[in-house]
């Protein structure tokens, strides 16, 4: 453990922090000296420094230009929403000034491609107002708009889908919806959100976070391998996480946490399975599918030293 505690300490300060706040004894003064450099220095100030005076990155908030010829990949993680799913995801301190900055352009100038609502009241995606409400929430943002259009939204099953006729719902969609009801019900609390959110957790929970209800398959191949960043995709290892922050330990849990024990490697680190493709604004770490990752690793472990404590 030793030898993965130095790998993972050796990377960028918004790893760093995490792993001291939640893989060692560190104490909160070295923890937050650490997050502090988040904003300042590695990613996180690559990523505040590439953002324009009207609020927006690369020119677009969910996609910017909308595809045109020259820019073949129609989901770009190069623009708006992604980089601040990026930035909570770095652990960016948002009392930063550089952060408030930032943030508070977005608010006053960033709008929708959809319909030109406001960033931060949402628009009509689950997935995408899912992964929005936890940026609200992360930076202390109003977000009761995509929380009501949620909430309506949720379906009988329990999940979400963003197919708007759909009457089953995704395991895409519904993670991202949970995740962003479950920070801003944290963040803020609404007497509404632990009835909806125990039944989206249901919707998981009644497959195993993976697995068919009608023939004990895989449902998506791709469920079952490691990713990083998730943007709106879903994983085991992300639906895991879900539940280790909401502290909901569960015997319908324990066939992924074997699944993710048993993708450990001989050296003690987890590899990045699943790349999402498209465009980014640069590589965090060698993002090359088989090889081990520092963020995998620092997520994995989190889940088991979580599941294992009991």
């Amino acid at each position: 453990m030793d030898d993965v505690l130095e790998y993972l300490l050796a990377g960028d300060p918004a790893v760093r922090w995490q792993v001291l706040r939640d893989l060692t004894d560190a104490g909160p003064e070295a923890v937050a000296a650490e997050r502090a450099k988040v904003a300042v220095e590695g990613w996180g100030a690559r990523l505040l420094a590439l953002q324009a005076e009207d609020g927006h990155w690369d020119g677009g908030t969910y996609r910017p230009g909308w595809a045109p010829a020259d820019r073949p990949f129609f989901d770009a993680w190069t623009a708006t929403h992604f980089v601040l799913q990026q930035l909570a995801d770095l652990g960016v301190d948002p009392d930063d000034p550089a952060v408030r900055t930032a943030v508070e352009r977005v608010r006053a100038q960033v709008r929708w491609e959809h319909a030109g609502e406001p960033y931060f009241d949402g628009e009509v995606e689950p997935c995408i107002n899912g992964v929005a409400l936890s940026v609200a929430a992360y930076f202390g943002q109003d977000g009761r708009r995509m929380v009501d259009t949620l909430l309506a939204g949720q379906l009988a099953d329990g999940g979400w889908n963003c197919w708007d006729d759909a009457a089953v719902s995704s395991l895409h969609s519904t993670i991202c919806a949970l995740e962003g009801l479950r920070d801003w019900e944290g963040a803020v609390g609404d007497d509404r959100i632990p009835d909806a959110r125990h039944r989206a957790e249901e919707y998981l929970l009644q497959r195993r976070l993976l697995w068919r209800r009608s023939d004990g398959a895989v449902i998506d191949p791709r469920f079952a391998m490691l990713s990083y960043p998730v943007r709106w995709f879903y994983d085991v290892l992300r639906g895991l996480d879900h539940f280790r922050l909401v502290d909901r330990r569960d015997p319908r849990l324990a066939d992924a946490v074997e699944m993710l024990r048993a993708k450990r490697l001989p050296n003690g680190l987890w590899p990045l399975e699943n790349t999402h493709e498209g465009p980014t604004l640069f590589e965090m770490e060698r993002e090359a599918e088989g090889f081990p990752s520092r963020w995998v690793t620092l997520r994995a472990l989190r889940v088991l030293r979580w599941w294992d404590a009991a």
